[in-house]
């Protein structure tokens, strides 16, 4: 049941765009399902934006079955490379990690970045020096690795092709309004299976992976990340916001506007300024979930 300090907050996550096998499509939708829960605990509590999308994303990284903290997909090399980004809409801060492992939820310390460093990003070696400066939690790499996709990454040797063809399974995100009328985003990934070691996506990039602005929304993409980056999908999603469309429309449109100019393929989750939510993807499946008014909202 609903309340008065209900009405202006909202949360909205996604689990990826991908081709999700049949026998997970449930479990993914009860797993996006879980996350948006997580952040609304935190809106109702009286937590910020940035406590929402964080709590939202950590369940995600936590949870095997999203290529993101636990469940990464695996490097050419087996090896596990987690980017994140999360950014605040109130004053367009923004902290970022990149090629790290080690760390199960990438995302948080994404937001030690941003409160604890005078830079945006950290990459690889000094993104793991500086967790171990500030005395954030670390894991073993075989914690991040499941058996799940130890097997998608020997599938790939054995047809030695594209893998986001095939198999690839493909970061998280959130996106909140909170009652202070404040906006943020954020987005985490294992990346693609066998891609190259240092590839970098479109998940820790502002603009690319994730935005924010308080004064106009905040949006959350998944998909190709070359294509992403290209177009700028979450910056471009948030400028059609501000040239008037809705926020459904904006989803639409900035995502065919990324097939019509690079070919690319994607999903988006989007909130305007004053919470209405826009949810699109041009793949087989993307798992969403929301919750507005007290009320929720999931597919797949």
């Amino acid at each position: 049941m609903k309340n008065a300090d209900q009405e202006n907050i909202v949360i909205v996550v996604h689990g990826g765009a991908w081709n999700i096998p049949e026998s997970l499509l449930e479990s993914t939708r009860t797993g996006v399902e879980a996350a948006v829960r997580e952040g609304w605990q935190v809106l109702i509590a009286g937590g910020s934006a940035l406590d929402a999308v964080e709590a939202a994303v950590n369940h995600m990284e936590d949870n095997p079955l999203f290529d993101a903290g636990i469940g990464a997909a695996l490097t050419r090399d087996g090896d596990v490379e987690l980017d994140a980004i999360i950014m605040d809409g109130k004053t367009l801060s923004a902290g970022a990690v990149a090629g790290i492992t080690h760390i199960q939820n990438p995302v948080s310390l994404a937001r030690k970045v941003m409160e604890k460093t005078s830079h945006v990003m950290l990459i690889a070696d000094g993104a793991l020096k500086f967790a171990k400066e500030i005395g954030f939690p670390l894991v073993k790499k075989e914690t991040l690795i499941t058996d799940e996709a130890l097997l998608e990454w020997k599938r790939f040797h054995s047809f030695n092709h594209t893998i986001d063809e095939l198999f690839s399974h493909d970061t998280v995100g959130a996106v909140a309004l909170d009652k202070e009328g404040n906006i943020a985003a954020a987005t985490s990934t294992g990346g693609i299976t066998a891609k190259m070691p240092g590839r970098v996506g479109d998940s820790p990039i502002i603009g690319s992976g994730a935005y924010a602005d308080n004064k106009i929304g905040g949006a959350s993409a998944t998909g190709h990340g070359e294509s992403i980056m290209k177009v700028t999908l979450t910056r471009h999603a948030v400028y059609l916001l501000e040239q008037g469309l809705s926020a459904q429309k904006a989803a639409e449109n900035s995502l065919h506007y990324m097939f019509q100019r690079v070919h690319g393929f994607g999903g988006l989750i989007l909130l305007d300024r004053v919470g209405n939510v826009g949810i699109h993807f041009t793949t087989t499946h993307m798992p969403w979930a929301y919750i507005k008014n007290g009320n929720l909202y999931s597919g797949v």
